[in-house]
């Protein structure tokens, strides 16, 4: 069982595909940075705003490195949020 729910996850693959401009259907639970042509260095930056607008997270320097995987965002998320 995974710390986040899924419905979580769910809505970072739907914030992917905005910030990528790619389909669902290329994204899963666990996509990672390199995984799509789209998620380089650059789409990573687009994924930050993108996560930093849809869920109030804080998205610092130190912190960059660390969201490279679905799993990794929705973990930072549920630890980080500012509700």
């Amino acid at each position: 069982m995974t710390e986040y729910s899924t419905s979580l996850s769910e809505k970072v693959q739907l914030t992917l595909t905005e910030a990528l401009r790619v389909d669902l259907a290329e994204i899963g639970p666990e996509t990672e940075f390199g995984d799509l042509p789209q998620w380089d260095s650059m789409g990573h930056m687009e994924v930050l705003v993108a996560l930093e607008k849809a869920y109030g997270v804080e998205i610092t320097a130190d912190t960059i490195t660390e969201l490279v995987s679905i799993p990794a965002i929705c973990r930072y998320i549920v630890e980080h949020q500012l509700d």
